[in-house]
């Protein structure tokens, strides 16, 4: 019998009575992780408007907590097993609210975006926390309806952010504008820390591992060396060593991969294990995730384009940016049934994302001056299907091959590819998007070059989805790593949208 066998069939005692209560008080991460990851959508004009910010620290303000949150996740995870997760977690929730109020004090761009930055580090320390004490908190018996509840904040959050933000723009409190937007996670977050120091309880592994911090440094060295010239190569007339910068990305990239060969010949734990990108199935299935969540830029482009080019409030934008949730709702009930169709259901995926944003690029064209939030939501539905067909369906393949014991370590990966996709996709659209603004295109013009891009993006994902492996997915064994499949919920949450939690699954791909 194994330790998770022992603890599931232990007299009940051993589980604190108070775990529902310290579920709730916990999921608060959750929820304001997800709130802060779109709130600043919405904002993103006055925030110019106050603090004189160029486009490109507009793009850095986004892309910058996400890239955070990527870069220390898979550490925050590794932190919380060895030192104690409920430590990690009260430290990075003090923290997230101390950046809340730093981000809301900001006089300055350069101190927005470095409040941001600390902001999604904070969130890296505190978010995987909650998993792995659910883990731990409840027997087997309870964890779905804990996984629901997990899912409901994620969702719950998704949707809330924008239209949170779009609330307290409207409102103008005090007339701090923008301001509240992260000021509120300021009483909410000490709330729940002080409730969490009461309720929670210490867990962690026996066993000790390294700490990769070194690796952890040359990955995200190599990912500012992309990210930062696309950002900044437009304002500063793109000097050569802009160029040069995005070549040694792919070079900086490669030594990581052989660093981390190093790392475990020394007997330490790798960030990243090598091994995971032997298969077909899994580096394909990251590269497609890249590439496929870079298009959820789309955000940033419809949020400037209709506050400052048709005039909308804040609360108008966060209302059509909104029915994208329809879509993935109704597409959720159908994904499940059609994953183990595996990579066809990428490829149509990716079509039906490209499809949609097809139609939302017509429609800001077509009712430039006169564009209401329902010409919008047929486009923004068709599009919320696609990615429900795709994000679910990617990490199935990615863990296809996987064994059970490397699921987590695999799911955490894909998890990082998405958010590295939301960064760069921040950056790409975004200088595309905001360079033709500056050379003084209409804003419309400007906006449906933006959204064709994004539309060649979703048609690249399609075809790079060819790379992945032919064939059926058998989808098995419904008790398999719940932790994955919540990993990725959070993923596709922090993109924009939220998915319902399902049965965690181990799958194979059939020949």
């Amino acid at each position: 019998m194994t330790v998770e066998q022992q603890a599931d069939t232990a007299p009940p005692a051993q589980y604190s009575p108070k775990r529902w209560a310290t579920l709730a008080v916990t999921l608060f991460a959750v929820f304001m992780d997800m709130v802060d990851n779109t709130v600043l959508n919405v904002a993103l004009p006055a925030v110019q408007q106050d603090l004189d910010a160029s486009s490109a620290q507009l793009e850095w303000s986004v892309a910058g907590y996400t890239l955070a949150f990527a870069a220390a996740m898979i550490t925050g995870a590794r932190l919380g097993d060895q030192l104690g997760r409920r430590r990690i977690y009260l430290i990075g929730l003090g923290a997230f609210v101390v950046t809340s109020a730093l981000a809301g004090a900001a006089v300055n761009p350069e101190m927005l975006i470095a409040s941001r930055i600390l902001q999604g580090a904070a969130a890296a320390l505190m978010v995987p926390q909650v998993l792995a004490m659910l883990q731990v908190d409840f027997p087997k018996s309870e964890r779905p309806k804990a996984m629901s509840m997990y899912g409901m904040s994620l969702a719950v959050g998704g949707i809330g952010g924008p239209l949170l933000g779009g609330v307290l723009l409207e409102a103008d409190l005090f007339g701090l504008g923008w301001r509240p937007v992260f000021y509120v996670n300021v009483p909410v977050g000490l709330a729940a820390l002080v409730a969490a120091a009461v309720l929670t309880r210490e867990s962690r592994v026996e066993t000790r591992e390294s700490f990769d911090i070194r690796g952890t440094l040359i990955a995200t060295v190599g990912l500012i060396s992309l990210l930062f010239p696309l950002v900044q190569g437009r304002e500063l007339d793109w000097p050569w060593w802009t160029f040069a910068l995005m070549i040694a990305c792919p070079v900086i990239l490669w030594l990581f991969v052989r660093y981390e060969y190093r790392v475990i010949a020394r007997g330490e734990s790798p960030i990243i294990d090598p091994a995971l990108l032997h298969h077909r199935s899994s580096l394909g299935g990251l590269l497609v995730a890249i590439l496929f969540f870079c298009g959820m830029a789309y955000q940033l482009v419809l949020t400037v384009h209709l506050q400052t080019g048709e005039g909308y409030s804040p609360l108008r934008t966060a209302v059509a940016l909104v029915t994208f949730t329809v879509g993935v709702g109704i597409g959720s009930a159908v994904a499940p049934q059609l994953m183990p169709l595996g990579r066809r259901v990428v490829l149509l995926g990716c079509a039906v994302m490209a499809v949609g944003m097809g139609v939302i690029t017509w429609t800001v064209d077509h009712w430039s001056g006169s564009l209401e939030w329902w010409h919008l939501a047929p486009g923004m539905i068709v599009s919320g299907i696609g990615l429900a067909m795709v994000a679910g369906t990617l990490l199935t393949i990615v863990l296809a091959q996987m064994p059970k014991s490397a699921s987590g370590a695999a799911s955490s990966l894909i998890n990082t590819a998405i958010q590295i996709g939301v960064a760069t996709g921040v950056a790409i659209v975004g200088t595309v998007y905001f360079t033709l603004l500056e050379d003084r295109h209409t804003p419309t013009d400007s906006a449906v070059v933006g959204l064709l891009t994004v539309v060649g993006l979703y048609t690249l994902a399609g075809l790079l989805a060819l790379v992945l492996p032919p064939g059926r997915v058998d989808v098995s064994d419904v008790d398999a790593d719940t932790d994955a499949d919540s990993d990725h919920h959070h993923a596709t949450a922090a993109a924009g949208t939220a998915l319902p939690p399902e049965a965690g699954t181990k799958a194979r791909v059939a020949p």
